[in-house]
């Protein structure tokens, strides 16, 4: 009998404590404070359990153990918010200025009933300058990626579209960039969420459903993925 080869097993995917490590140095190499935020917000909340421990066990051994494992567990759950959210934002530094950049953050980075697509409404081919929309219940909100000297018309423009066929509808712009009145790449999902809500949930589905029922398809390159970005090993010329 002829000997049958053995297929090749899949590589295996990084176990969940080598996924956070991971994160961790990602973090870490962007961002080097928020090792020790991530010590601090530790160590406080063991330091009030231990505390608290001494306080009120008197003498109770297995009251003083109780307290000192709950500071442990609170202190390793307000490290991992911690990282979680710096890891975001490390990710969010590594592509933020590039097209597309926007596009990743409304398609993986939105919370709090917004969501938005990651191909742009309106590109400027030659500058690469897009706008963005998204849905939710503050209205519609247009986000502009690039200077603000040249994405402005473009915004103007896509307000005026949106306007004639939701006239009721609040529109909020939103500019990501370095330029004053802009907001960083990062804190697009915050400001979308500070929106005032004036919509309800059936009516947030009616607005994105009419809006896309109008959208045209551009062949424009999807974004970039910031949760799946690896960390720059040199700056290229």
């Amino acid at each position: 009998m002829a000997r049958t080869k053995d297929k090749p097993s899949a590589p295996k995917e990084p176990g969940r404590m080598k996924q956070m490590w991971q994160v961790f140095l990602m973090t870490r190499r962007y961002d080097p404070s928020a090792q020790w935020l991530m010590l601090l917000s530790f160590l406080a909340p063991v330091l009030v359990g231990l505390g608290l421990a001494l306080w009120l066990g008197e003498g109770n051994g297995f009251t003083i153990a109780l307290w000192i494992v709950a500071g442990v567990l609170a202190g390793v759950l307000l490290a991992l918010v911690i990282l979680g959210r710096r890891a975001e934002r490390a990710a969010y530094s590594q592509i933020e200025g590039q097209p597309g950049a926007v596009g990743a953050v409304l398609r993986s980075g939105l919370r709090g009933g917004w969501t938005g697509n990651e191909m742009p409404v309106a590109v400027n081919g030659k500058t690469q300058d897009a706008v963005y929309r998204a849905v939710g219940r503050g209205g519609v909100a247009l986000i502009s990626e690039g200077p603000v000297t040249r994405t402005q018309r473009m915004l103007d423009e896509e307000k005026r579209k949106v306007a004639r066929v939701l006239p009721n509808v609040p529109i909020t712009l939103i500019s990501v960039g370095k330029d004053e009145g802009s907001i960083e790449l990062h804190r697009l999902p915050a400001t979308l969420r500070k929106t005032k809500r004036t919509l309800t949930k059936p009516e947030v589905l009616a607005v994105a459903n009419r809006l896309n029922s109008l959208q045209t398809q551009l062949p424009i390159p999807k974004g970039i993925d910031p949760m799946k970005v690896r960390p720059q090993r040199g700056k290229m010329r």
